[in-house]
């Protein structure tokens, strides 16, 4: 199996870092939330938001930076995005009051929307094939890793410092970035550059409306006129925009769901991802206000899963480059459904190493079974051309399907994340994770391999040549 070349190993570098910040930022807060709402006030809806105001953001805008990555550059818009990143992120810290850490959180997510279509596209514009395979593999075990960390640090900082320094974690990866950035030489050839600004404003308009009233309508009711006007305007707005992507060069190509893979690949994505953005907030907060750990002990109960992607993830993915995606991608969302079910196990007599320990490791093999044959299968079925948006839009499906889920989070447990509410939670998990599991089996096939060139074993000499 061939090795990585010197460019294509600083390509995995600096895509892996510039997804690590974003990534570890949407995760790093779920066990900040108790200490944060504490100090700050507002109790679950602040915490909904302070998750939910970063993911309107990057979901909503991660479409409209697809598109200008593969219209201006993917490096270009990745030094932006990390500059701003920086920045938003010690707004965030220094947030005095709820409405501002919420606007901060916001301008985070909007900077993370530039990071990660430009990053996954940097990978599938340099490789393609088996070692496309295998460098998606090493960024999704070293992202996910950072999804999966990002508790135990944000523990960590919130025992011994404070939740503000939670935020500042990124410093470091986006100045190491940055440098390698400046060392990266690509022949990128921008593209037209013309790019749907009115687009992506309805995208997020229309996602932001539909969000405020999910999180908000448990406090004031459906019958609320700011709860009707702004969730059916929400939902009015996403419609006309999938309107407005029939229009030629459209934000959200509705041409790449005529490609199998992708497609079913992104309706398993919608599950998938909902299901553990609801596993990961719920466990983040459960584990300190129901079973009264610590929040560096509440970090440290997601690790075995850390461990385990990172052993077994590029595993995962190599091996999904030679035998297809759909037998993983439909094994391990299955196997993932098992794990929540082992969270029924959590009484009111807390165990972490009876109760919680097994979901965590059968947890961690599904994740790992999945992910990187997920991501692999769904842009290995596009050109090079639109990896970008491709990328984009898959990273879109994901984030929204973690905003909408903890949007709902107030309906799903009842009102009251207690001993019952977790449980309703793990069921919902399950559900999500089998039903993913199932269309990936339905739809996922394997991609036909590359054609090789052949050579001429005996060539004849050209005259010309002397």
């Amino acid at each position: 199996m061939a090795s990585f070349t010197p460019l294509q190993r600083l390509v995995i570098a600096v895509a892996v870092l510039a997804s690590f910040v974003t990534f570890l930022d949407g995760t790093v807060v779920t066990v900040a939330l108790p200490a944060l709402s504490r100090e700050l006030g507002g109790g679950i809806t602040t915490q909904q938001w302070a998750v939910d105001s970063y993911l309107i953001t990057l979901s909503s805008l991660i479409l409209l930076a697809g598109s200008v990555s593969d219209a201006y550059g993917r490096v270009l818009v990745m030094r932006i995005g990390l500059i701003a990143f920086g920045v938003a992120s010690v707004a965030v810290a220094a947030a005095p009051d709820p409405l501002i850490l919420i606007i901060a959180r916001a301008l985070q997510g909007a900077a993370g929307a530039l990071l990660v279509p430009s990053s996954l596209a940097l990978i599938t514009a340099v490789m393609r094939g088996e070692v496309q395979s295998r460098a998606i593999g090493v960024w999704t075990a070293f992202t996910t890793a950072a999804q999966l960390v990002g508790p135990l640090l944000g523990g960590l900082f919130v025992d011994f410092l404070s939740w503000r320094f939670v935020f500042l974690i990124n410093v470091l990866p986006i100045g190491v970035n940055l440098v390698l950035l400046a060392r990266l030489r690509l022949s990128e050839a921008p593209h037209d550059a013309r790019v749907d600004w009115l687009g992506g404003a309805l995208c997020a308009l229309g996602l932001g409306g539909v969000v405020y009233a999910l999180i908000e309508q448990p406090h004031q009711g459906w019958s609320s006129p700011a709860i009707l006007i702004t969730g059916i305007g929400g939902a009015v707005l996403l419609v006309v925009f999938l309107l407005r992507q029939r229009r030629p060069r459209p934000l959200l190509p509705l041409s790449l769901f005529r490609v199998r893979n992708f497609a079913w690949g992104n309706a398993a994505t919608l599950f998938v991802y909902a299901a553990l953005s609801l596993n990961g907030f719920v466990i983040g907060v459960y584990l300190q206000q129901g079973a009264g750990l610590k929040a560096t002990e509440a970090g440290l109960a997601s690790l075995p899963i850390t461990i385990l992607m990172i052993l077994l993830s590029p595993r995962a993915g190599r091996a999904a480059g030679r035998f297809g995606p759909r037998i993983f991608m439909a094994a391990g969302p299955i196997v993932m459904a098992a794990a929540a079910l082992l969270l029924l196990l959590v009484s009111p007599q807390f165990d972490y190493w009876w109760q919680v320990l097994p979901a965590m490791i059968v947890f961690g093999i599904g994740l790992s079974l999945t992910v990187a044959p997920l991501t692999s299968a769904i842009l290995g079925s596009i050109d090079e051309s639109r990896s970008g948006i491709a990328s984009a839009v898959n990273n879109a499906v994901a984030r929204v399907a973690g905003l909408l889920v903890v949007a709902m989070l107030s309906t799903i447990v009842g009102g009251t994340l207690d001993l019952g509410g977790f449980h309703d939670a793990a069921r919902v998990t399950a559900a999500l994770m089998a039903i993913g599991g199932v269309l990936s089996w339905i739809g996922i096939r394997r991609p036909a391999p590359e054609p090789v060139a052949e050579q001429d074993p005996d060539p004849v000499p050209d005259p010309a040549d002397g």
